[in-house]
């Protein structure tokens, strides 16, 4: 059986979105060939919040090493709070230590944690193994260039510098590039020449049933509203930000449209947006609510900036009256809890950019309705689009979408894992050739 070590430093019961990918592969991996062994920072060193069910799903029998990493408090004085760097030299002596017990036959970053990814380059000159990154998220963003600076994030510019001299050297070197959207790569290769398109794959995240399962089996209360309030509670659960303006705009201009047409119909929306920001708990900053009281319906609309503990959150998603992804007008981004959205069985709408997988993925299922945009869509067309699409599905309330799980199926968790076995024994039988 092959060896596979995975960094991961946020791992649960840590609540972050870029662990999922090795929470849900991991009770699948052994079966597929490979024994997988995780590197992640103790909790108490991680300025997440956490939900002790998330460690029901991780197989007893993984070695899971943790590490300690600088206290955050103490690091921040120097303007240094990025987890990647507060627990490098430690992620470093544990690998040494376990590269020295047995050899591994590749190195998996699975993690938006980027600066540990520079421990690739170090470990395949020492240790003679090769190295996959997976991307998440960007690590290098030029998106934020090309918008004014009051909606750039905090520090942006010499962050981006360090970004961009960090991932040149890591990149220059990487085996495998294992990404969420099929925009990572193409950007990547038009930067690194030595990353061509056989190291490349796309694999998103994928659903997993079992979470669910847990979830019926649990008594959990949902903290923002009771199913039974005589609303119509609509649902988002992930990151705000400038990026996703276009759709968020799009949908509040629908509901205030409905408003005036079929009040009676509309009047019941009360739309909750959930763990909006990336910042630490209680110092996010508002980005949707104000949005939402220039056009008109901040009343509707509530937002809690902080995350709730994931088994909440998908408790949440299953007592909505419906759900909302809104897309980032960047056409890299892919929203990663889709398939979670798609799994609570609710009535799904999204909007989002016209070549996001996103959109393809919701017409092979049928499990929700997409409103598209692109650079020359009318804003007035979208809302009205958007208002039509809406004010139907409010009409049917409830219903149960008419999914089709056959297609849903290559979207799994057991499914997604087995696409990137495929490809960690691609780029191993390229490295021993």
């Amino acid at each position: 059986m092959k060896r596979i070590l995975i960094i991961s430093p946020n791992f649960p019961p840590v609540n972050a979105a870029d662990m999922h990918r090795v929470r849900q592969s991991l009770p699948y991996f052994r079966e597929m060939g490979w024994d997988p062994s995780v590197i992640a920072v103790q909790p108490r060193f991680v300025e997440m919040g956490q939900d002790d069910m998330l460690l029901r799903t991780i197989p007893e029998d993984i070695g899971i090493h943790r590490v300690k990493a600088w206290d955050a408090r103490w690091t921040r004085k120097f303007g240094m709070g990025n987890l990647g760097y507060r627990s490098w030299n430690n992620i470093r002596k544990k690998a040494r230590e376990l590269f020295r017990k047995s050899p591994f036959d590749l190195v998996y970053f699975s993690t938006t944690a980027f600066p540990v990814m520079t421990l690739g380059p170090l470990w395949k000159r020492t240790y003679k193994v090769p190295f996959i990154i997976d991307m998440q998220d960007p690590w290098r963003n030029d998106y934020y260039l090309s918008v004014p600076k009051d909606q750039r994030p905090p520090k942006f510019r010499i962050a981006y510098t360090m970004d961009k001299i960090l991932e040149a050297c890591t990149m220059k070197k990487a085996d495998g590039i294992l990404s969420v959207s099929p925009g990572y790569p193409k950007t990547l290769m038009e930067r690194y020449p030595n990353i061509s398109p056989d190291m490349c794959t796309v694999i998103p995240f994928g659903g997993a049933p079992a979470d669910f399962d847990i979830l019926e089996h649990t008594a959990l209360e949902n903290p923002l509203f009771d199913p039974e309030n005589g609303h119509t509670n609509i649902v988002y659960i992930g990151r705000g930000g400038h990026d996703m303006r276009f759709a968020l705009k799009t949908m509040f201009r629908a509901v205030k449209k409905g408003l005036e047409e079929q009040p009676a119909l509309f009047g019941k929306i009360r739309m909750f947006f959930i763990g909006t920001s990336y910042a630490r708990d209680g110092k996010g900053k508002k980005t949707i609510e104000p949005l939402a009281q220039e056009e008109g319906i901040g009343d509707h609309v509530v937002e809690i900036t902080d995350r709730l503990p994931y088994f909440q959150a998908m408790k949440t998603l299953k007592d909505a009256g419906m759900v909302f992804v809104p897309g980032s007008t960047d056409a890299q981004y892919t929203a990663s809890k889709l398939y979670p959205y798609i799994l609570s069985k609710r009535p799904l709408i999204a909007i989002f950019d016209e070549n996001s997988t996103v959109v393809d993925i919701l017409e092979r299922t049928r499990a929700g309705k997409c409103i598209t945009f692109g650079k020359n869509t009318d804003p007035e067309n979208a809302s009205n689009q958007t208002y039509t699409e809406l004010a139907s599905m409010l009409a049917k309330l409830p219903f149960v979408p008419d999914t089709d799980w056959k297609e849903f199926e290559p979207y799994s968790a057991r499914e997604m894992t087995r696409k990137q076995v495929e490809f960690f024994n691609l780029i191993i039988g390229s490295w021993e050739k």
